[in-house]
């Protein structure tokens, strides 16, 4: 599916999927989780390709070094993460690790368990013990977080920020299914996993495969819901950090009490009598370069052209 990068609020996520002779739309309704007991997590790139971005050169030293040198606009990026995602989780913690170490790319380093009020001291240059990786396997840290700090977990949220391109696609896909059926059997709880692309050497087609994974799958937990593990943002895109919260909600999650959607001539394509969810699935003719949502005292018009010009 083709994700709409300029979404209007309240969406927080819309995409869009050419579909026989019409568009297919899957849109959510941003609301951020208040979940008893949830776990989150903040995996940082530590490959080489991204150490600019900490503010290290790869000059050795000297007066044109030091004039060659990056600002460190990971820190801030990542503390701001941090301190956010502290807010909602179950014991105000946040487990921080670096990923893509050591040669291949496949170690991590644990940066540590961080509660909001540490954010604003904590450091971030960096693996301080693995040397930077000379590849991006992403694997293994999302075995670290699932298999061993949220496996019991009643709701996990992960994010991995990177740079570049994932080497083990397709072990992550074939772990990722299996996690998929673990959540579908009711073995495991909750699970989204944000990848969110920093710099302009992001293969962001390698991020939709991921966010794709389990469209026409038909793989649903016990409560009903379809089982989507993986939402990909870029943070260029993002207006507001609220946005890693995008795909988070439900087809049974009610927002409002009724809603309908009207197609670019003001057809009516879809009716919600008994109560508007934060997630909607609905089509409409394959030329509606937008659509409306109507619900009790207002409208919001989304603007879904840009599909047209890719």
């Amino acid at each position: 599916m083709t994700k709409i990068k300029q979404t209007v609020e309240p969406f927080g996520d819309v995409n869009v999927l050419f579909k026989d002779d019409q568009l297919e739309i899957v849109a959510s309704i941003l609301m951020v989780p208040d979940i008893e007991g949830a776990k989150v997590g903040l995996a940082l790139d530590a490959s080489v390709s991204i150490k600019k971005m900490y503010g290290i050169s790869n000059l050795a030293g000297g007066a044109f070094a030091q004039a060659m040198s990056f600002p460190n606009v990971m820190e801030p990026v990542a503390k701001g993460i941090a301190g956010f995602l502290s807010n909602f989780s179950g014991d105000g913690k946040v487990n921080m690790v670096y990923w893509a170490c050591s040669p291949d790319g496949s170690k991590t380093e644990e940066i540590g368990s961080i509660s909001g009020d540490d954010v604003s001291s904590l450091t971030i240059r960096g693996p301080k013990k693995q040397a930077w990786g000379r590849g991006t396997k992403l694997l293994p840290p999302l075995k670290n977080f699932m298999d061993d700090k949220m496996k019991d977990s009643p709701w996990s949220l992960v994010i991995f920020i990177t740079d570049g391109i994932i080497e083990d696609i397709d072990e992550v896909i074939n772990y990722c299914f299996s996690l998929g059926k673990q959540i579908a059997k009711g073995e495991r709880m909750f699970v989204k996993l944000v990848l969110l692309g920093v710099g302009e050497e992001v293969d962001e087609q390698q991020m939709q495969l991921l966010d794709d994974m389990f469209e026409g799958k038909d793989l649903k937990d016990p409560q009903g819901n379809k089982i989507d593990l993986w939402c990909h943002k870029l943070a260029s895109d993002m207006k507001k950090l609220e946005e890693v919260f995008a795909e988070v909600v439900s087809e049974n999650t009610l927002v409002a009490p009724q809603g309908r959607i009207l197609d670019s001539k003001g057809n009516e394509v879809k009716s919600y009598k008994d109560g508007l969810p934060a997630k909607l699935r609905f089509c409409l003719p394959k030329n509606s370069h937008f659509f409306t949502l109507e619900y009790p005292g207002g409208k919001i018009l989304q603007d879904i052209s840009e599909v047209f010009d890719a």
